[in-house]
């Protein structure tokens, strides 16, 4: 069975919502959720996910929210923490990583933090049970794959092209799949620019793919109610499970 991880902005548009949306997320396919923790310049995300990020934070987001949110949903869905390194070190590492394995959370993915900076807080990881996703990018050459996945953990976020998150450029991914599954055993998820349209392709030779402006195009449509909302994501999510599936 093929993985399917979630992404959603923690916060947008409200602590609450997010529960509710996680849960619900949980019932109708998603296996793995990243929360996304909203940040002034996501250099990595694309317009979509940017806007709802900008938009929690204008409506107050705080990280403690992300920690409130983490204590309903983490004993309940594998979660995940996404965002950019300055976010986590603002908290104290040495602090922050052995509560977020108190609350439940099982990983973090941090895109701006270069694998050779990542090997700093090894042991601090996994001493606190933590995964620190690993990326892997088509640039990427085979001596680099090979290093970075040595010591990977949970699962590889294969970065479908180089680029933001959201956009629709396909690529021919099976080379470059092969090149990682030569290196190791664990199981490589491809992310960027999937959708319901794209996610039955992408998947070919992975094991699961990573969702997330897709979801943040449902949220950010203000005409609908929160109910219809989480409804439409939940939707969303058994469509691209069943595709990624058959």
């Amino acid at each position: 069975m093929k993985k399917l991880v979630a992404y959603i902005t923690s916060g947008y548009p409200e602590k609450s919502f997010t529960v509710d949306l996680a849960l619900a997320l949980s019932e109708n396919g998603v296996d793995t959720l990243e929360l996304g923790i909203p940040f002034s310049d996501p250099v990595a995300d694309g317009p979509l996910i940017e806007k709802a990020s900008h938009k929690a934070l204008e409506l107050g987001f705080k990280f403690k929210h992300l920690l409130e949110i983490s204590k309903e949903i983490a004993p309940k869905v594998d979660t995940l923490w996404m965002g950019y390194f300055n976010s986590f070190y603002q908290q104290n590492m040495d602090k922050l990583v052995p509560y977020a394995s108190e609350l439940g959370v099982n990983g973090f993915i941090i895109p701006d933090l270069p694998h050779e900076e990542a090997l700093a807080y090894s042991k601090l990881f996994n001493s606190n049970n933590i995964s620190n996703i690993s990326f892997i990018a088509p640039t990427d050459s085979d001596k680099r794959i090979q290093e970075i996945v040595k010591n990977s953990k949970k699962f590889i976020y294969m970065v479908a092209y180089t680029g933001i998150t959201g956009s629709g450029n396909a690529e021919n991914l099976q080379s470059f799949l092969s090149s990682i599954k030569r290196y190791t055993n664990t199981p490589t998820y491809v992310g960027f620019g999937v959708n319901k349209d794209t996610a039955k392709d992408k998947v070919k030779g992975a094991d699961g793919v990573i969702v997330g402006s897709a979801f943040m195009d449902i949220l950010l449509k203000d005409e609908f109610s929160y109910q219809q909302k989480i409804l439409k994501c939940s939707e969303l999510a058994k469509t691209i499970k069943e595709k990624i599936n058959t």
